[in-house]
């Protein structure tokens, strides 16, 4: 169908102007053009559908210009976004130098309130945007729109719990779903399913009134009876099943479930609930991919989604094997083999690979919701029981466990594997999910170990080293498609901090980590066009460092170049010329090749690789420009002791 609303929106303000018929147009026009541009782009589409209506109703009600919102995760901001002046942009989301898939300060100072990215921050922030409002004297509202999946983040909780103790004016939306990515898990998931079916709760309550009505009623003390057996019935009815008890006793009024794809009635209750103060909080309902049927039945695929074809809902990029996919194929193989091996993931069972060992070995997979600390802790406890845990779950989602990978593993030196998906640069996601800093982060604590393949078939071997290692493991591989290299069958240990010579040279070492290892090897090739003679080593280990091969080539080469998809800061590279420096080797000349200090944006993954130089073509330059440094320095030195000092007599 053609737009007839959408692009000629010029803010929110002019939703007042429609009628209930233009808007129920607006959203089907809302829904068409997310589908479109997710079909081309790629994008998080189940998410977005499923909040379109909702979407309008607050920007009906609320002004955005004045009222501050946050968006939990952020995944579901394609409608505000498409109705606060960003439509004619909209083609552009998700690609480099266009619209972000979430909110972005930046982007929009004006409606975009908080940069979101993980689940469990909005109740935080918008608490914060309230007190901050309370103490400048303003009056303006304040919102937290939450997922039910964001609700199991223990983030959430403290927010809640702030929040009902403050009692400040804030209105939290919990738009539930039963879904977070795969469906949710958890008595706060069962809670919320037992408020949405209602139906016990509403029969009882009508069986108590039909029961009282028919209690005759004579003689004063009769009526003072049935009253009380009235008041008492209710109580425990109330007590026992009434809707958003956890919410209340939290300290916010609940107003729920309401169905999130009725704009009328959403309008009229969100209207009656700005009226009111303190802490508020409404519970809808919707439908993930609402509108769009391959998305509503398959919601988890179209959760975060490539590009497809709109008429069948079909990729439009053959399926491929990924490193996701080699690591869960893995994970069933050892799973067959190590009785006590356990997987454990948070909510993301499909994003991780995790879903044919859960469904191989029930009793042994664990979906703890989105809770990254607790999934630590909890494979802590059972490591020390003499299981072997791996928790898969996403580099930059593993930042929110730091504290307990520490405190609760590496303290004790317990044989947890860390599967970090999604390590290095992830691409259009954004700043929010690049995996750009584990290296650097994981390589600093006692007692772990840090690994990561060069491709899918060391992956394979990596994952069966790093479970039969007493200690723990942090073992880290790229999003995307893996190289396709042949698959040993049998599994071999390759041995804790051993790394690899693929190539001997004369002139430079490069020595690389994980998916760069094929990279450099590319440069070194291109390199020996131009006469320069690249060693090439596979460090496999950013902790610890093959002290005695790297060190051996670095000094038979004389100067090095290390590679890695990870921050500069702390990373590969330094922990590399940290060992050089012990073994007395600091004067080779050496640099450190890998993301700068700054925040990796939206783009493709190799837009962003070559922007860095961490293609073989940006590898082979910067190897090339360190052997000519080295080289006019020799020549200078040289010189130097040929010539006369001009200043002696």
């Amino acid at each position: 169908m053609n737009l007839r609303i959408l692009p000629n929106l010029k803010n929110p303000a002019e939703l007042k102007k429609l009628s209930e018929a233009e808007l129920a147009e607006l959203a089907g026009e809302l829904r068409q053009k997310i589908i479109e541009t997710v079909a081309a782009n790629g994008g998080h589409l189940s998410p977005n559908l499923g909040v379109v209506e909702l979407t309008i109703a607050l920007n009906r009600v609320f002004d955005f210009a004045r009222d501050k919102i946050v968006w939990d995760v952020g995944h579901q901001c394609y409608s505000h976004k498409l109705l606060t002046g960003r439509f004619d942009r909209f083609h552009t989301l998700r690609q480099e130098g266009g619209i972000a898939g979430f909110p972005r300060r930046a982007e929009s100072p004006v409606y975009d309130h908080f940069d979101t990215g993980h689940a469990g921050t909005s109740i935080s922030a918008a608490l914060g945007f309230a007190k901050a409002r309370d103490l400048g004297g303003l009056k303006h509202d304040v919102l937290a729109v939450i997922g039910d999946g964001s609700m199991t983040s223990g983030l959430s909780f403290e927010g809640l719990n702030n929040a009902g103790a403050h009692k400040t004016n804030l209105i939290v939306i919990l738009n539930d779903n039963e879904m977070s990515i795969s469906p949710n898990v958890g008595a706060l998931s069962k809670h919320l399913n037992r408020i949405i079916t209602g139906e016990i709760y509403n029969r009882m309550v009508k069986d108590v009134d039909g029961l009282l009505e028919k209690i005759p009623r004579v003689g004063q003390t009769v009526q003072l009876l049935a009253h009380s057996v009235e008041e008492g019935l209710k109580s425990m009815v109330k007590n026992v099943l009434a809707p958003g008890r956890l919410f209340e006793d939290l300290g916010f009024k609940y107003f729920g479930p309401i169905d999130g794809h009725n704009l009328p009635f959403l309008l009229d209750t969100l209207k009656s609930v700005k009226k009111l103060e303190g802490p508020r909080l409404i519970h809808v309902v919707t439908r993930k991919g609402k509108g769009y049927v391959p998305a509503e039945e398959k919601s988890g695929p179209f959760h975060g989604t490539s590009p497809f074809v709109v008429a069948t809902g079909k990729k439009t990029a053959p399926p491929a094997l990924t490193y996701t996919a080699v690591f869960g194929n893995t994970m069933v193989e050892l799973g067959g083999m190590m009785p006590k091996l356990v997987g454990i993931t948070a909510a993301m069972p499909d994003g991780t690979g995790m879903v044919e060992f859960m469904q191989k070995f029930p009793q042994r997979s664990f979906d703890v919701g989105i809770a990254e600390q607790h999934a630590v802790t909890f494979a802590g406890a059972m490591a020390a029981e003499g299981y072997r845990p791996v928790v898969a779950i996403y580099s930059t989602f593993m930042q929110r466990a730091y504290d307990e990978v520490i405190h609760d593993v590496c303290n004790m030196n317990l044989p947890v594997v860390f599967a970090l998906d999604r390590g290095g640069i992830v691409g259009d996601d954004g700043s929010t999910h690049q995996g750009a800093f584990d290296l650097s982060f994981m390589r600093i604590v006692p007692n772990m170990t840090v690994m990561a393949p060069k491709d899918e078939n060391e992956l394979r071997h990596m994952l069966f080293t790093a479970v039969n290692h007493n200690g723990p493991v942090a073992l880290r591989y790229p999003r995307g498609n893996a190289r396709g290299v042949p698959l040993d069958q049998k599994f071999r240990d390759i041995g804790i901090g051993k790394a690899e010579l693929l190539r001997e040279g004369n002139d430079l070492l490069i020595c690389a980590i994980g998916n760069m290892v094929h990279e450099a090897v590319e440069a070194a090739t291109m390199l020996a066009k131009d006469g320069v003679s690249v060693a090439v080593i596979n460090a496999r280990y950013a902790k610890p460092i093959d002290t005695a091969l790297i060190g051996a080539w670095a000094k038979r080469c004389g100067h090095i170049l290390t590679v890695e998809e990870n921050a500069l800061a702390g990373g590969f590279g330094s922990a590399v010329f940290e060992e050089l420096r012990k073994e007395g080797l600091g004067a080779i000349v050496g640099e450190a090749l890998g993301i700068p200090d700054r925040f990796v944006e939206h783009s493709t993954q190799e837009s962003a690789r070559r922007r860095y130089g961490l293609d073989a073509a940006g590898i082979a330059q910067h190897a090339l420009e360190l052997f000519k440094v080295r080289n006019d320095l020799e020549n200078f030195i040289f010189d130097k002791k040929k010539s006369p000092d001009p200043l002696r007599k």
